[in-house]
């Protein structure tokens, strides 16, 4: 029996091959290639930041509390206010960063990569800083309540 293979020419066949390996290649590098950002993006570092200091908040109030009930005129009294005042503080400079920050980017922006302007970026690069300073506001001053009420 005669395959139909063998019918056709050896020429044909080789044709035939760099044909069909042509257009694959030419088919795959002609696809623009979408790379996958290398690390996270500078909007994602920030919101991280926030995202890590944020359920701390709780032991703030918390805190605040426990260092309210022993603010009295002596000394150790005045340092227990001290160290209430400085969460207090910590929890402003967060709800204030919040609030700027909001104001200044939109949610596509926050959540969904949306290119920032040249002045956006600039303002993130500020708020990278603020947010920074925010998160040791607040975890040193639960570190230093912590300490205090543990003495």
């Amino acid at each position: 029996m005669v395959k139909f293979e063998d019918k056709i020419p050896t020429a044909m066949k080789k044709i035939s091959s760099i044909l069909i390996c042509t257009i694959l290649f030419l088919g795959f590098s002609c696809k623009e290639e979408k790379k996958a950002p290398e690390g996270p993006t500078q909007m994602e570092k920030v919101m991280a930041i926030h995202d890590e200091v944020m359920p701390k908040m709780g032991k703030l109030g918390k805190l605040v509390g426990e260092l309210k009930a022993k603010v009295d005129t002596t000394e150790m009294g005045q340092q227990y206010e001290t160290a209430m005042k400085d969460l207090q503080e910590a929890n402003s400079a967060m709800m204030d960063w919040m609030r700027d920050f909001g104001d200044k980017f939109d949610s596509d922006e926050i959540l969904n990569g949306k290119e920032l302007t040249e002045e956006k970026q600039q303002w993130l690069d500020e708020e990278e800083e603020k947010v920074k300073v925010v998160k040791e506001k607040i975890n040193g001053s639960i570190e230093r309540a912590e300490k205090l009420l543990n003495n």
